[in-house]
């Protein structure tokens, strides 16, 4: 032990670390967290946020009958809530597509274990997947990271199914339904070894994984995390159950904040973020989609029943969040409330709000609610993550969409005297001089209530090009099989034609920020269209020379030689592409430029952009060195794109360029033998001037024995 703290009690010791600690946790739960990657399915066709984003700008209701293949609705079907065995509604939000398909071998999950996962494992594994995608997080660099997985769900529907026949349960039934199995396939499938959680806190779930998730980014438990909620309707026994407790609304709608509120309908799908610490984030050059300011969790404690809300418990949360978030109550433009559509939350609700960020403030605009439950239905364990996925669209989009099914405010719900409004249609929202911030709350039926604080995205400096945008560009893409190689060869096609995102930015995600599987195809154009043209041509199984399809190799990957040559197929146009489009290649003849004009009085750049007529690259004097720099920097420019040699041979003027590049020579020596071989070469006369077959070995003895052994010894090796 150190020597001052030998002789401090135990008590003192206490006392220092609870000081640290206060002084340093508002700081810690300040800490910023961008949200990287979202992805979500969902009822009325939403199987993605832009999608997602369709339906909500449109305010469309996306309920529908319960389906056939769900349940027989007709017979669990009662208009009286006291009939034993019936639901009240028979109406929902459900998923459009059918649930049983899952693409099992893409996960490496033989089929007999698939048909024993319950439907919420496939669907969270898939959704996951097009989270990582979306984060632009390749699953070849998830491997053994640090990635945390909170998850929640709470239905136990499958769980029924399964061991309503008992001689069926098999040795994969175990693990296809625990709940504790929904995280951990997903960090067992794409091997991630952080926190892996699944989580139960009723409706309020996957916005408290979310908060969970973003304590582990804080405290250091992570360095990646993804998090939400999955919730499915299988069965018809839970609509039943809160039919009987009064929570289920007769037409399967969640009217939110309106006179007609009588219940909620439910909803199913699924929705998941990707997060990372801010300065991770804009350190990796990451898109980043929004920035977690604070959150917050707690409990009703008792409150007048257990199922009940508590109005104050919303309050201190509300606070408590601000507070983490630093940020005063006037900075909330939206709440994305938990707004189930009954005629106690809501007003309870409410009057928690008014109390908190309700409040008028100098300088301080107008603060809208709403709730998705209303366009889909309540998710329940998914609730909260959809409420934020809308959050973040709502801030990127920069208006705030209309909520459905409010006409007439609820006479339980006042708003005056508060900044509270609610949308009746698409609300603009702009950006302006202080960053936007809006809230998204979330409460389970036992009392556990989440909040959570977002600011908009900062306007981060777009990086650095990777060549011109007219240049030629190319689209690798890559798959697990034929028909899942033409389907995404399908939706790039269509998603180019109407996407307004830069091509180089379009390629660049999809070389350096997606899962490479062993099927690949390889698209070169100009242009969005030209490419859109060619996956055409691909998916008509027309032969295209700008096309390329193929297997990774199974084994290791060749060996790779790079070959300098020498002189003879100098023209005088070559490199020019490359200089005005590849910034490595440029910054390596500048240099050579540089080197090489003091050497010989004129300049390599202007020998390389000289017009035919003018061109001097037909004289010796002039091709070698050309040819060198040329050779030099294309070998720059393959590296910097990840391909390392691992020999290289040269032939004549070739052979400097080889030894420089094996650090044999460095530049500057290298320029100079360049140099003087070239001009020595120009002077030769006959059969030595025509053919510029080299210097004999005596006189390459002289040009280089300056450099000591250093040549022999490469040319050995």
């Amino acid at each position: 032990m150190n020597a001052p703290l030998k002789n401090l009690s135990a008590v003192k010791l206490a006392l220092m670390a609870q000081q640290v600690r206060a002084q340093s946790e508002p700081v810690l739960r300040a800490d910023p967290v961008a949200i990287v990657g979202m992805a979500c399915r969902l009822p009325g066709g939403a199987d993605s946020p832009e999608a997602f984003w369709t339906l909500l700008q449109e305010g469309r209701d996306a309920t529908c009958e319960v389906p056939a293949d769900r349940w027989d609705a007709d017979a669990t079907h009662s208009t009286d809530p006291s009939a034993p065995g019936k639901s009240l509604t028979r109406r929902g939000g459900f998923l459009q597509e059918r649930i049983d398909g899952f693409d099992a071998a893409y996960f490496g999950i033989l089929p007999r274990e698939a048909e024993r996962m319950d439907p919420q494992q496939r669907l969270l594994l898939e959704v996951a997947v097009e989270a990582f995608d979306d984060a632009g997080q390749p699953q070849e660099h998830l491997r053994g990271s640090r990635t945390g997985v909170y998850i929640a769900s709470y239905h136990n529907d499958y769980a029924q199914l399964q061991y309503n026949d008992l001689e069926a349960v098999d040795a994969r039934t175990l693990t296809g339904i625990l709940h504790s199995v929904l995280a951990n396939r997903l960090s067992y499938v794409l091997d991630l070894r952080g926190p892996s959680l699944s989580i139960d806190t009723a409706c309020s779930s996957s916005l408290v994984a979310v908060h969970l998730a973003c304590q582990g980014l804080r405290h250091g438990e992570t360095d990646l995390a993804i998090a939400g909620g999955v919730s499915l309707m299988l069965t018809p026994e839970l609509m039943v159950s809160l039919s009987k407790v009064g929570f289920m609304a007769p037409d399967g709608r969640c009217k939110t904040f309106d006179e007609l509120a009588d219940g909620f309908g439910r909803g199913e799908g699924c929705a998941v973020v990707v997060l990372k610490r801010l300065s991770d984030a804009v350190a990796d050059g990451d898109r980043v989609l929004a920035v977690v300011r604070g959150s917050a969790v707690n409990s009703d404690g008792h409150s007048t029943l257990l199922a009940a809300p508590n109005g104050l418990a919303q309050q201190a949360m509300v606070r408590e969040a601000l507070a983490n978030a630093q940020l005063e109550p006037g900075r909330i433009g939206f709440v994305e409330a938990h707004g189930t559509g009954t005629a106690l939350g809501d007003p309870i609700e409410v009057e928690a709000l008014a109390a908190t960020v309700g409040r008028p403030a100098p300088d301080a605009g107008p603060c809208y609610l709403g709730a998705a439950k209303a366009n889909i239905g309540h998710l329940e364990a998914g609730a909260g993550a959809v409420g934020l996925i809308k959050t973040v669209l709502a801030l990127r989009h920069e208006a705030i969409p209309p909520q459905p099914h409010f006409t007439r405010l609820s006479h339980h719900i006042s708003l005056a005297g508060t900044r509270l409004a609610v949308p009746t249609a698409l609300t603009p929202w702009p950006r302006g001089a202080v960053p936007r911030c809006a809230a998204v709350s979330s409460f389970g039926v036992g009392g556990t209530n989440a909040h959570v604080i977002v600011e908009e995205a900062p306007l981060l400096p777009a990086g650095a090009g990777t060549g011109a945008a007219d240049g030629p560009q190319l689209l690798p893409l890559s798959a697990r099989s034929p028909e899942a190689l033409r389907a995404l060869a399908a939706r790039w096609r269509d998603f180019l034609h109407h996407t307004p995102a830069a091509l180089s930015d379009l390629v660049f995600s999809a070389a350096e920020r997606r899962t490479h599987h062993d099927l690949r195809l390889a698209v070169v154009g100009r242009s969005k269209q030209d490419i859109a043209s060619r996956l055409d041509e691909y998916l008509r199984g027309e032969p295209s020379h700008a096309l390329a399809e193929g297997v990774r190799l199974a084994t290791a990957l060749p060996r790779v030689a790079f070959v300098f040559s020498g002189q003879g197929p100098q023209w005088f146009a070559m490199g020019r592409e490359l200089l005005d489009s590849e910034a490595v290649f440029r910054e390596v003849l500048t240099r050579i430029d540089a080197l090489l004009r003091p050497l010989s009085g004129w300049s390599l750049l202007d020998a390389l952009r000289a017009d035919e007529a003018t061109s001097r690259l037909n004289e010796t004097e002039f091709a070698q060195p050309a040819l060198f720099a040329l050779q030099v920097g294309l070998a720059a420019l393959w590296k910097s794109w990840g391909v390392e040699p691992d020999g290289l041979v040269g032939h004549s003027i070739g052979e400097i360029a080889a030894l420089h590049l094996a650090g044999v020579l460095d530049l500057p020596e290298a320029v100079r033998v360049v140099w003087h071989r070239g001009r020595i070469m120009q002077q030769a006369t006959g059969l030595g001037r025509m053919a510029s077959v080299g210097l004999d070995e005596a006189g390459a003895n002289d040009l280089v024995r300056p450099f000591g052994e250093r040549l022999s010894v490469a040319a050995l090796n």
